[in-house]
Parts: C-alpha cells; structure tokens; sequence
C-alpha cells in the first residue's frame, strides 16, 4: 500500500475560514509538505498552525517553489518537489500540502500532483476558500448577479487585456505589475475594489483605482464590476 498526496487548501488567510476537513486531515496526517523553503515561514504555515497548533509537532517538508518565468526551471522545481515527496507516498505515508486559498485555483501544487499522479499515485484535492470569495465577502461586493459572468484572470500575465468583455472581473497575481493594472481599471470606467492580505493582520482594503498604491504587495485581489446603472 502506498501513500496518498493530499491538496489541502487553508483559505486567503483567516484561520478560522479553514475547512473541517483540513483540520482533520492535518491532524491525522504526520507529513505535512509546505510551499517554500523554510516551512514555519510560509504563510500557509502560519495561517494553519493558529487553527491547528499542534502542526508545529508534525514532520515539516519544506519544498522550495521560486518564482520564475522561465519554463524549464519551473519544470526542473516541480521535477524535484515530486523527487522530494516520493519517498514518504512509497513508504505507505501519507503526506498533506499545504496550500493558500484553494488548490484548484493558480495553484503551483498542481504541477507537483500531476508528477506524482504519473508516477501511479494516489492523490486528492480538498477545496478550501478562494482569496476572491474572500475578498468579496470582507468588503461587501457582490462577484455575480443575476446573469453576469465572471472572469477570473492572472492579471500579471494579462496587461493586455481592456476588461471588454460583460461581467465582472477579478484580477489576480497584481502587486508586481500594479502600475499598468491600474491603468487598465482607470480605462474600463469599472468600479474597483483591492484587498491586499485579505484576512491577515496586515489586510488593507482600498476602494477605488486612485487609492490603490503602486507598491502593492503580492496578495492583492482585485474585483472590478460593471458599473451599476
């Protein structure tokens, strides 16, 4: 019997948006992998351990994702997180990775489960709240009405894109390029909200193009909606 790899999502940053079943699975589980290369300095690290203390306890696997757009390193980092996680999956253990928000979404686990998936095992997702979900709670905006679509982008990889089409917006992975993504929001005409560290303690909400800082940091979410007639 070989072990099974777990996604586990823990939510924008608000520990107690954390799902049950990730408590339990952290809580059951000795092997806990962690996005980065020092484990108790990630923030899935931190936002986890205030819900379930005793990881701190657990068998921390710290598995090193640098940002990078260069495809082939980005391969050769995947390549070695599965190398890393292999070992315990074939010793029959099973190992929890932590991960911001929800796995499905931009998530750089994915790339690791498709490895591991390759190498004939197991794995599962476990949904946990989106950073946009999130967002539109904590400042009151409504993502979807009625008939409208949304569009969910990764807005550094689109400086591109006008925000032409109908529906509301949300635009991800802004801190980096925030300079001309506000450019782009001035000239849709839409109405704008950021919520940068949305659920931490350094969460600041801005709600307007104008009030948005150039110097945004890396978690800053942005839902931009048609404005209302």
């Amino acid at each position: 019997m070989t072990g099974i790899l777990y996604g586990v999502g823990v939510g924008p940053g608000d520990p107690e948006l954390m799902t049950l079943k990730a408590v339990r699975l952290i809580r059951e589980s000795e092997i806990i992998a962690l996005p980065g290369p020092v484990a108790e300095e990630t923030v899935a690290y931190r936002i986890a351990v205030q819900a379930v203390p005793e990881l701190g306890e657990k068998t921390l696997v710290p598995v090193a994702m640098p940002m990078t757009h260069d495809q082939e390193e980005m391969n050769r980092n995947h390549e070695q997180a599965a190398d890393l996680l292999e070992p315990y999956l074939r010793e029959g253990r099973n190992v929890v990775f932590l991960t911001l928000g929800d796995p499905t979404i931009y998530s750089t686990y994915l790339y690791v489960q498709k490895r591991i998936a390759a190498r004939g095992y197991e794995t599962c997702l476990i949904s946990g709240i989106t950073s946009f979900c999130a967002a539109a709670a904590r400042t009151g905006t409504p993502l979807a009405e009625w008939q409208e679509p949304l569009h969910v982008l990764p807005a550094v990889h689109r400086l591109n894109d006008r925000l032409e089409l109908p529906g509301n917006y949300i635009l991800m992975k802004s801190g980096r390029k925030m300079g001309q993504v506000k450019k782009i929001l001035a000239e849709s005409g839409r109405d704008v909200v950021m919520v940068e560290n949305c659920g931490m303690e350094d969460e600041h909400i801005y709600r307007s193009v104008e009030e948005i800082p150039d110097d945004a940091g890396y978690y800053s979410l942005i839902i931009a909606r048609e404005p209302r007639a």
